[in-house]
């Protein structure tokens, strides 16, 4: 009813116009196949990494065209595939998630410098190819802001300091250390 007139009348009777709505259908369909295609056999040759976004949309569409009949089909206006996240793309999904934490130290009255390794050490511990980004926040909270709270109890921080979070040397957790404050030496000259 809804795709052919527009319209879905429910158990009481009462129609409920559809006309002007976008209707938005996710599935995860085809993921399986594409985690089980993956590379295919051979070299990763460049024409073959360029057209990767061509053959996942053709895998997927042979995966709709299995599960979905083609009246079904042919009701649906548009088809959208998402690729992957990549590495980059977890890096900005990082950056988003650490303005709030930031944002939250900034109230506390002090800052706090994420280094390259410590962002790698969440991206890695956050990001699941199966789940995607969704384990993110989940890390950012165990490894970053769980031992965060601690330190600052721990910790002398006073409202100014700057720390800086580092992966240590094991590479198993984050570590803070108080950022050297610049001290300004003001030196007056004598008149002569």
């Amino acid at each position: 009813q809804v795709l052919d007139d527009g319209q879905l009348t429910d158990g009481l009777g009462r129609k409920i116009d559809f006309k002007n709505t976008l209707i938005i259908m996710t599935s995860n369909i085809g993921a399986r196949q594409l985690k089980d295609f993956g590379e295919g056999v051979g070299f990763a040759t460049a024409a073959r990494v360029l057209n990767a976004d061509e053959n996942n949309k053709a895998v997927i569409e042979k995966a709709l065209k299995r599960t979905f009949s083609p009246e079904f089909l042919n009701r649906i206006d548009d088809v959208v595939i998402f690729n992957s996240l990549s590495k980059e793309n977890i890096f900005e999904i990082i950056d988003i998630l650490m303005k709030g934490v930031m944002k939250r130290l900034v109230n506390l009255g002090f800052s706090m410098e994420l280094t390259p390794r410590a962002k790698d050490f969440i991206a890695e511990k956050g990001y699941d190819a199966q789940f995607g980004a969704r384990p993110l926040h989940r890390a950012i909270q165990k490894y970053l802001e769980d031992p965060l709270a601690e330190e600052i109890l721990n910790m002398a921080v006073k409202e100014g300091d700057t720390l800086i979070a580092d992966l240590n040397e094991a590479k198993e957790k984050i570590l803070f250390t108080l950022k050297p404050t610049e001290t300004i030496i003001e030196v007056k000259k004598s008149e002569a």
